[in-house]
């Protein structure tokens, strides 16, 4: 049990297409919350959200390639991350959810209701990675310096202390980058390696802007109320910048229930800076059904 008063959460490895996804569940009250998360991320980032929810039902979901789930040969195309979350929902007989997306998480979200829709009562999207519809298509992003990342560590701490004084890490909680780096990495005979490797990461960005991943024809077919969070620091196609937002300002327009929320001076990792706003969002968002 966690200082807030959240059990630990319950792992399961289930087969999805082909491969094996893990599943983490904290036990807890309905409207169930189906968290997706981040390129390059894990399920367990949203700890210290969902921390701050106590009682509630959450289900957060390590896409393929990413932590404990599988991690198959490249490509990742993006309608893929969706395909699983939507089966994981009807295994689970997820409905009338709150699902709540960051970056590449958002976008899988968005494809998992299209695919799904009684999913979801609401979506929650922060800083989504779903572009203007004009940038698909268009010369996918250079990600090789990913690869340079360091793949081993002697341990979680050590990650941790290294990343700690660095940008963007310096600016994120640091109860979020303790779960990032203790989660994040999987044991490797005497060391730790990354749970999401460098080639899986970098292959995932390019494929971004492919056609294939523009949702902008579908987002009208949702009609749930919809929250699209963005960050304050604009997109620009001459830098790949991980801080800055890829989400189209114009998104929230595109939903027949859609709400737009911009926070001027925030990067691209919102859940890590200030994961208590994020949690008491979700909770407003919850509420607004019974308002009505």
């Amino acid at each position: 049990m966690s200082q807030f008063g959240v059990a630990e959460p319950v792992l399961r490895i289930t087969p999805i297409r082909g491969i094996d996804l893990a599943v983490w569940e904290w036990p807890g009250e309905d409207p169930p919350l189906l968290f997706a998360h981040a390129t390059g991320f894990h399920a367990r980032c949203w700890d210290a959200v969902i921390r701050r929810l106590p009682g509630r039902r959450a289900i957060a979901v390590d896409l393929r390639g990413h932590g404990r789930s599988a991690k198959p040969d490249p490509p990742y195309p993006w309608r893929a991350f969706g395909q699983d979350l939507a089966e994981i929902a009807a295994l689970l007989d997820v409905r009338s959810a709150v699902g709540i997306g960051h970056s590449m998480g958002g976008h899988s979200i968005v494809s998992s209701a299209v695919l799904r829709p009684e999913t979801y009562a609401a979506l929650y999207l922060i800083d989504p990675t779903i572009f203007p519809a004009q940038r698909y298509g268009s010369a996918p992003f250079d990600s090789s310096f990913i690869l340079r990342r360091r793949r081993y560590w002697s341990s979680p701490a050590e990650m941790f202390e290294n990343f700690s004084g660095r940008s963007p890490f310096a600016q994120w909680q640091p109860e979020v980058l303790r779960d990032y780096c203790e989660f994040g990495l999987l044991p490797a005979g005497a060391e730790f390696e990354l749970a999401c490797p460098p080639l899986v990461e970098a292959s995932i960005y390019p494929l971004s802007v492919a056609p294939e991943s523009n949702l902008h024809g579908e987002l009208e077919t949702l009609a749930q109320p919809v929250v699209v969070v963005r960050g304050g620091i604009p997109w620009t196609p001459e830098k790949f910048n991980l801080n800055s937002s890829p989400t189209d300002p114009e998104l929230a327009s595109f939903f027949p229930n859609g709400r737009d929320v911009p926070l001027p001076g925030r990067s691209h990792f919102i859940p890590m800076e200030i994961p208590e706003w994020v949690a008491g969002e979700i909770e407003q968002l919850i509420a607004e059904p019974r308002r009505r």
